[in-house]
């Protein structure tokens, strides 16, 4: 069958369409354009190492190979959407952001416009024919977290072949198969912010704004000043700037009021949450046995789920530092039952 690769120029991405051609299939190569990167910035996700390195791959598998622009796309979903959480005193997560808005949909309609059955992605993760979407086999890899937006109708239409596999395993492919990308680290920070300065991106993004104010306790006693209240995180214990006789960490961000809360590790627990922009793959049934995770690299709570948009998730075990505009997405043991934004902790 014909399937669109989406290849950003890592082994994960190279090695999905170098499989899926050994296998006979007929295989085309996109790379997304997502922003413009100044000269200097390659080296990072979507750069221009990248572009390079993946057609450099596609030469290799000799498949054809196209970059399509879709940095206007990306800047209004993603970009702006990031400064605007931030604005608003959210924590955001522009990769999830991406995944629903461009990749399952936007790149999706690209591939099905070139005449393929199947767009194919480097995920780490598992789809069924019908859409169902399951963790990968490699728990410390898996990437469900990240791909709770789309719908099952697009899971149903998208592969994901290294669901099955370690990184391990990916990479000894890639050593087999004579890769350019075998070896490549991976990329850690945000694709368009290649400082790692969140600060400045927001500063610039929003032109410059006034968003200095208290630093303040519980008790709204104020303990010192900041110079931008979007440079705070739930949970945030460095850099906040005021020396105190114990750690304090960020508990509560006011962005109306320009406050930043500030208190012991103690008052981060929490018994649970709201939720809102629910997608469902499928609601628990009664008394079913249900965990939500609200972070990528945090581990799975016992849970119970009340509603249907919003929702409210009552921990069966206290949960840390929970981030108005991260995701909560809840599982059913492997299987995604469906996530969204997290609006405010109980």
């Amino acid at each position: 069958m014909r399937v669109v690769a989406a290849m950003s120029g890592g082994v994960d991405s190279s090695v999905v369409a170098a499989l899926l051609k050994e296998q006979g299939h007929e295989v085309i190569g996109i790379h997304m354009k997502l922003h413009d990167v100044m000269e200097g910035e390659g080296g990072h996700c979507c750069g221009l190492d990248d572009v390079m390195d993946a057609r450099l791959v596609a030469d290799k598998l000799e498949i054809p190979f196209y970059v399509i622009d879709l940095r206007e796309a990306f800047k209004k979903a993603v970009m702006d959407d990031f400064a605007e959480n931030y604005r608003a005193g959210r924590t955001p997560n522009p990769c999830i952001r991406c995944n629903g808005v461009l990749k399952f949909r936007v790149l999706l309609q690209r591939a099905k416009a070139l005449g393929a059955s199947h767009l194919a992605t480097g995920h780490y993760a598992k789809v069924t024919p019908e859409g169902g979407l399951f963790r990968a086999i490699d728990h410390h890899k898996d990437q469900t977290y990240f791909l709770f937006p789309a719908t099952r109708n697009a899971f149903s239409q998208t592969l994901f072949p290294l669901g099955g596999m370690t990184k391990t395993e990916v990479r000894a492919h890639a050593e087999r198969l004579g890769l350019v990308t075998a070896n490549k680290p991976e990329s850690q920070e945000i694709c368009f912010i290649p400082d790692d300065d969140h600060t400045r991106f927001v500063r610039e993004h929003l032109g410059n704004p006034d968003a200095a104010g208290d630093i303040v306790d519980e008790d709204g006693n104020i303990l010192g000043q900041h110079d931008g209240y979007f440079r705070f995180t739930i949970g945030q214990r460095r850099g906040i700037g005021i020396s105190a006789s114990h750690p304090l960490y960020v508990l509560k961000i006011q962005a109306a009021a320009k406050r930043v809360v500030v208190g012991p590790a103690d008052r981060l627990v929490e018994q649970g949450l709201i939720a809102s922009g629910m997608n469902w793959f499928r609601r628990p049934d009664k008394n079913e046995k249900i965990d939500a995770r609200i972070r990528h690299n945090g581990g799975l709570i016992p849970c119970e789920v009340e509603g249907d948009d919003p929702i409210t998730v009552r921990f069966k075990a206290p949960a840390r530092a929970i981030a108005p505009g991260q995701a909560v997405v809840l599982y059913a043991g492997d299987e995604v039952l469906g996530g969204g934004w997290i609006d405010r902790a109980l």
